[in-house]
Formats: C-alpha cells, structure tokens, sequence
C-alpha cells in the first residue's frame, strides 16, 4: 500500500499555513491525534525554513507506505550552513526530537529535507 498526496507548492507564509492543514488532515487519517500534530509541526517547520532561506517554489509531497509517513520538501537552491547549522531557530532540532529518521540532502540544484514517523508509534 502507498498512498500519497498530490504535491503542494508553496511561496509565502499564507501557503505554509494551508499546506500546513493539508498535511495535518491527511496525517490524522492514519496515526492517533498527537502523532498527526507532530507530523504538521514538523512540515511547518520545513516548509517555512525552505520559504525564508530556500530558493524558487518549495516543493512537499507526503507518501505513506505501510510502515511510515514521509514528508519532503525541497527547493531549488543549496542550503547553506551556518556556523555548523542549516536553519536560524529551532525547527531542526524539533525535526530531529520528533521524527524517527531525518536527513537534509544538499545538491547544487536544490535541498531536500525529508523525515519519517514511524505508523506503529502513530496509532
């Protein structure tokens, strides 16, 4: 089984805010109410470090296989690291707290944070 959702695209605060509900929504299908917020949260965070510090559209697509839910969302540009860091606040940390497996996967034509909840833990 996969399911997945049509990709979102999106450039301002406003389409973080819709895609954000998307995802939650779709998440709460399948995993308990905590998990699911966990899931939104997360992407949010993505979704609005890609829109500040990314480059071009940012691209999320949500797939679910019968183990977890992944979230990805990419943009056209190379992340650039910080003393050490990729974001300016605390969404990666909060990635990294609540997903079960995360990676930022840097190329010259774009970035791509993913992350993982396991559904067992979700339900």
């Amino acid at each position: 089984m996969d399911l997945a959702t049509a990709p979102l695209t999106v450039s301002t605060p406003a389409q973080v805010r819709a895609a954000h509900r998307k995802i939650r929504g779709f998440a709460k299908q399948i995993l308990d109410a905590d998990t699911a917020y966990d899931v939104g949260l997360m992407a949010c965070e993505a979704m609005s470090n890609a829109v500040l510090h990314g480059h071009g559209d940012v691209t999320v697509t949500v797939s679910c296989s019968e183990r977890t839910l992944r979230v990805e969302v990419r943009d056209d540009g190379p992340a650039l690291l910080v003393v050490g860091r990729v974001d300016h606040g605390r969404g990666l940390t909060l990635i990294e707290a609540l997903a079960a497996r995360w990676s930022l996967d840097r190329a010259d034509d774009g970035t791509c944070l993913w992350f993982e909840v396991d559904r067992e833990a979700g339900q």
